[in-house]
């Protein structure tokens, strides 16, 4: 026979199991479908548009490849994810499959310039400055790919980034307005691909949201004739 003795609940304390009883049937109907939401979102990013991204040896030739930003050292030097995204452009411009690189990054603090930066490198393997194109004001990949589409006047294009990256880039670049492929960039292995890859996850449900329902507006401007520059 059990030695403890089974004392009925208060008053006070059956309104308090209640009450928490709710708190957790309200959390659980407000995070369920958000959890679905943002688990359909990442599959849309990921899955519709995988067939549109190829190596390099396959891309179709295009006008331009846009050359997607990425972090630039205080001393100039580019990471290697980026290096290799300008090194592989570079690459698509000598085989005769694209006439221009744009070069579209982060330049908001006069002390970092992923544009310039990565001009400064193709330069540096020998194209001419009439085949480089530069957008100051991507910031994101979202703003690139419309600035792409909007500013820069482009309808079909090669876009160059590592394979983590390009499901989501190329995904905004088509519900965009463009006619983008996505050209893969990895001619390395990289030490960083897990933490990356765990932060692409928010990015592409982050991405989901800002095409079907935020809509963010990126920096605008006047149209900008890419090829007019080179004349």
């Amino acid at each position: 026979m059990s030695s403890r003795a089974s004392f009925p609940l208060s008053g006070a304390g059956i309104r308090k199991r209640r009450r928490l009883r709710t708190l957790v049937g309200v959390v659980f109907a407000l995070t369920f479908p958000a959890a679905i939401l943002a688990t359909l979102a990442y599959l849309d990013v990921s899955l519709r548009y995988r067939r549109y991204i190829v190596m390099p040896e396959q891309a179709p030739a295009r006008p331009v490849v846009l050359v997607l930003g990425a972090a630039v050292y205080p001393d100039g030097r580019l990471s290697t994810v980026l290096a290799d995204r300008v090194t592989t452009a570079v690459t698509l411009y000598e085989a005769g499959k694209v006439q221009k690189l744009l070069f579209s990054g982060d330049n908001r603090f006069l002390n970092y310039n992923e544009p310039g930066a990565m001009g400064a490198f193709a330069r540096r393997q020998g194209l001419p400055e009439s085949a480089l194109a530069y957008d100051y004001a991507g910031r994101r990949t979202y703003d690139s790919c419309w600035r792409a589409r909007h500013i820069f006047g482009q309808e079909r294009i090669l876009v160059v980034s590592q394979a983590f990256h390009l499901p989501r880039a190329v995904y905004l670049c088509r519900q965009l307005g463009l006619d983008a492929i996505g050209v893969v960039a990895d001619r390395r292995s990289y030490s960083r691909m897990p933490v990356w890859m765990m932060r692409e996850t928010l990015a592409r449900i982050q991405a989901w949201l800002d095409v079907h329902w935020l809509h963010p507006q990126p920096v605008g401007g006047e149209p900008i004739d890419l090829f007019a520059l080179s004349e």
